[in-house]
C-alpha cells in the first residue's frame, strides 16, 4: 500500500508544482513540441495565444544617492494564423519628465520555427527597433519580430528601469487579440515604502500570495565631483504575487464605452514613504488636488479674478431687462457659435484665457474655462466640472488621481436651478451634455469640492413616429409620415444636414424606407432651434407592385434589423449610451381590391419582473384599416454579465417579430 501511494504523492507534488508557476520561466526554452501544437482548448478557432506572460518589479538603490523601480518582463506567443501577425508587433512605452528617463535594459527578442523538424531561431537585430514620440512624456520603442510565419512561436524579454516610482503601470493580465494561458506579476516592495493595489475586470485572480523577507540595498551617489558615497543598509520586503490563468481575450463588443473598463489588470498607487526615509505620504486628498487646480495659472487662477477685459464681449448679454437664466443662455450661445475647438482632451489651459478670447479657438479645456469666466462676470454662480469620458474609461470617486480625467464642463446656477454646459459641441443645446460625458462619478473644482454623478441610466432617449397610410385614386397608397427624434438622434440629424444637406438626408430616408416609395414635400421642424428636438415630416407615395399577394412589413424600414449582440456569451457589462423609449404607429388602409389574408400575432413581453423594460406589438384589422403599435423601452442602459443571455434573446424575439410581415391576397 505505501509503495502505490509514494508514485501517487510525487505525481501530485509534480502537478501541483507544475500549476503553480508558468512553463515558460527562462528565456530560450522553446520545443519542437510546443512548436508543433496547432490548436488550444482555451479558444479552439484562436489566431493566436499569449503562453506565458510574467512580470517582475523591484524598488532598487540607484546610483543617483535613491531608488529606481526595475520592471522586467519576459513573454512568449504563440501565432496560428495570418490573422495572429499583430501579436508580433511590439510596442513598449517609456516615460521621461524633468530631465530623467525610463531606460530599455536588456531586450531580447527570439522568433522561433520549426523546419524539418528542428527549431530555428530568428533574432531581433538592433536596427529593426524603432523609437517614435507619442506625446511631450512618452515615447515608444517600438518593432516587428522577424520572419513571422504561421505556427511561430516569439519569446521576448526585457527590463525598464525608472526613477518614476510613483508611476508603475497597471499590469494587464488579459490581451486584446488571444487568450493567455498564464500572466503573472511579481512586486517586490521594500517596508519604508507603501503600495494599494486595485483589481480590476472580471476574471478571477487564481494566485494571490505574498512572502516577507529581508534583502539588502545599495545606493550611490556619484552625481557631485568628489568621490562616489555608498550606503548599505538592509530592510525588510514583502513579495507579492499575482496569477490569472487561462483568460480569455477580451474582444471588443458593441455597447462597450471602452474595454480600458473591463480588462483584468492591477493597478498600483504610491500610497507613503517610511522611516527610515523621510516620511511623506503621497496620497492626495479631492481637497488638495481641487485647491492645487484653483491655484494653478494653468486652471483655475484667472477665473477667481474680477476679468474687466470681458466687459466689451459681454454687453449683449448685460442688459437689465434680461434674466439670468436668459444671459447664461445668450453668453453659452455666443461661446458655442463663434469659438472653434482645437483638441478634444486635456483639463488644463492651453493659452490664456485672453488669448482664447482672440483667437476664437482652444482646447476643450480652454472654451469651457473661458465659459465659466464669462458666466462668472455676468453675476452668474459658474465652476468647471473634471471628468472622464466614456473612452477615456470610469473613474472611482476614492481614487483622487487627475490623470483618470480628460475633459472639462461648466456647472451653472440660476435661481437655485442647476445646468450643465459644454460650449465646445456647436449643435448642442443649453443644459444638454453629449452621452459620452455620462460615464458616472465627476468633480466640480469649487472650493465646496463636491463630487456629481452623470449616469447613463438618467439620460432618456424618446422617440415617437405616426404613419398614415390611404388609398389615392389610382389605388396606390400615399402616406404622410410624422416623427419626433430624441434628442441624440436630433443631434445626428442636425449633425448629417449640415454635413451633407436635406437632400442627401431625405434620399437615405426614402432609401431606407424598405420598400418601394417615393418621398415628396420634406420637411424638418426645428432643425436650428438645439434646446428641441427634431421633427421630420414627409408625404411617401408607396408601390406595394399590385402582385397577386403582397407582403408588407408594417415597420416599414423602423426597427431593428438584426440583433446587436451576436457573440454567444459576453464577460463585462453592456453599457448602453442611454435609456430608449421608441414607439411607432401606423393606421393603413388595406390596399384596393385586396384582403387580409394573414396578421402576425400580437404580443407583450417583459424583459424584467416589474416590466420596465418592455416590447409591446398590437396589430387589428377592422373593416378596411390596420392599426399597428410597436413599442421598445429599455429603462436601463447598463446590464451586468450575467443578464446578458437573457438581453440577446430579448433582440432576438424584437427583430423577428419586427421581420414579420402582413399577407394581402387579391380579390377572386
Amino acid at each position: 500500500m505505501i509503495k502505490l501511494l509514494l508514485p501517487l504523492l510525487c505525481i501530485s507534488s509534480l502537478f501541483a508544482s507544475a500549476q503553480n508557476q508558468s512553463e515558460f520561466t527562462k528565456f530560450g526554452k522553446i520545443t519542437a513540441a510546443h512548436l508543433q501544437t496547432k490548436i488550444y482548448p482555451i479558444d479552439s478557432s484562436a489566431n493566436a495565444v499569449v503562453l506565458s506572460d510574467i512580470g517582475d518589479a523591484a524598488i532598487v538603490g540607484n546610483s543617483k544617492g535613491w531608488f529606481s523601480i526595475s520592471i522586467k518582463k519576459h513573454k512568449v506567443v504563440h501565432i496560428l494564423s495570418k490573422n495572429g501577425y499583430d501579436e508580433a508587433t511590439i510596442e513598449i512605452p517609456l516615460h521621461f519628465n524633468d530631465g530623467a528617463e525610463e531606460q530599455l535594459e536588456n531586450l531580447k527578442a527570439v522568433t522561433y520555427n520549426l523546419q524539418d523538424g528542428k527549431v530555428i531561431e530568428t533574432k531581433l537585430e538592433k536596427a529593426q527597433i524603432f523609437k517614435e514620440k507619442v506625446n511631450e512624456n512618452t515615447t515608444l520603442r517600438k518593432f516587428t519580430m522577424p520572419n513571422i510565419k504561421e505556427g511561430s512561436i516569439i519569446e521576448i524579454e526585457y527590463t525598464v528601469v525608472s526613477e518614476f516610482i510613483w508611476n508603475l503601470q497597471p499590469w494587464v493580465f488579459q490581451d486584446f487579440g488571444a487568450p493567455t494561458l498564464w500572466s503573472e506579476f511579481m512586486f517586490s516592495v521594500p517596508e519604508f515604502y507603501s503600495y494599494s493595489f486595485l483589481s480590476r475586470g472580471y476574471h478571477g485572480i487564481a494566485i494571490n500570495e505574498r512572502k516577507d523577507r529581508k534583502e539588502n540595498f545599495t545606493v550611490r551617489d556619484t552625481r557631485g565631483a568628489g568621490a562616489t558615497e555608498t550606503f548599505n543598509f538592509s530592510a525588510g520586503v514583502t513579495e507579492y504575487r499575482w496569477v490569472m490563468k487561462d483568460v480569455q481575450q477580451l474582444k471588443t463588443e458593441p455597447f462597450t464605452f471602452t474595454a480600458r473598463n473591463h480588462i483584468s489588470r492591477i493597478e498600483f498607487e504610491l500610497i507613503s514613504k517610511n522611516y527610515p526615509l523621510e516620511i511623506k505620504n503621497y496620497r492626495t486628498s479631492w481637497a488638495s488636488l481641487v485647491n492645487t487646480m484653483l491655484e494653478s495659472e494653468n486652471f483655475g487662477k484667472d477665473l477667481g479674478s474680477n476679468n474687466n477685459w470681458l466687459s466689451d464681449d459681454l454687453k449683449f448679454a448685460s442688459s437689465p431687462a434680461v434674466s439670468g437664466i436668459e444671459k447664461a443662455q445668450r453668453i453659452y450661445a455666443f461661446v458655442r457659435d463663434n469659438f472653434t475647438t482645437t483638441s478634444r482632451g486635456g483639463t488644463y489651459l492651453s493659452q490664456s484665457l485672453k488669448n482664447v478670447l482672440k483667437t476664437k479657438k482652444g482646447t476643450v479645456a480652454d472654451v469651457n474655462l473661458l465659459l465659466t469666466a464669462m458666466l462668472r462676470h455676468a453675476g452668474i454662480e459658474a465652476n468647471p466640472v473634471m471628468l472622464s469620458t466614456t473612452e477615456h474609461g470610469y473613474t472611482m470617486d476614492s481614487y483622487p488621481m487627475e490623470s483618470n480625467y480628460n475633459y472639462i464642463i461648466v456647472e451653472g446656477k440660476v435661481d437655485g436651478k442647476t445646468f450643465y454646459l459644454d460650449a465646445t459641441e456647436p449643435l448642442m443645446g443649453f443644459n444638454k451634455l453629449q452621452p459620452f460625458c455620462y460615464n458616472g462619478h465627476a468633480r466640480v473644482i469649487s472650493e465646496e469640492n463636491r463630487p456629481v454623478y452623470f449616469a447613463a441610466d438618467s439620460l432618456k432617449e424618446a422617440q415617437n413616429t405616426f404613419l398614415l397610410i390611404a388609398n389615392d385614386e389610382k389605388g396606390a397608397w400615399v402616406g404622410s409620415m410624422t416623427q419626433t427624434a430624441g434628442y441624440n438622434a436630433s443631434y445626428h440629424i442636425r449633425e448629417t444636414v449640415k454635413q451633407k444637406g436635406r437632400e442627401e438626408f431625405f434620399k437615405k430616408v426614402e432609401k431606407d424606407f424598405g420598400i418601394d416609395a417615393k418621398i415628396s414635400e420634406p420637411f424638418i421642424d426645428s432643425l436650428k432651434h438645439y434646446d428641441l428636438p427634431v421633427k421630420l415630416r414627409y408625404t411617401v407615395t408607396i408601390n406595394h407592385g399590385g402582385d397577386e399577394i403582397l407582403y408588407i412589413n408594417p415597420m416599414f424600414g423602423e426597427g431593428y434589423k438584426k440583433n446587436p449582440f451576436t457573440s454567444a456569451q459576453r464577460f463585462y457589462s453592456v453599457e448602453m449610451p442611454y435609456t430608449s423609449d421608441e414607439t411607432f404607429v401606423m393606421n393603413m388602409e388595406v390596399p384596393k381590391g385586396y384582403t387580409v389574408d394573414e396578421l402576425p400575432k400580437q404580443m407583450l413581453a417583459k424583459y424584467d419582473e416589474e416590466g420596465k423594460t418592455f416590447f409591446e406589438y398590437r396589430i387589428t384589422h377592422s373593416g378596411d384599416v390596420i392599426s399597428f403599435r410597436c413599442r421598445v423601452k429599455m429603462a436601463r442602459a447598463l446590464f451586468m454579465p450575467e443578464e446578458y443571455e437573457n438581453l440577446r434573446e430579448f433582440f432576438n424575439l424584437i427583430v423577428k417579430k419586427q421581420g414579420e410581415q402582413i399577407v394581402f391576397k387579391k380579390k377572386k
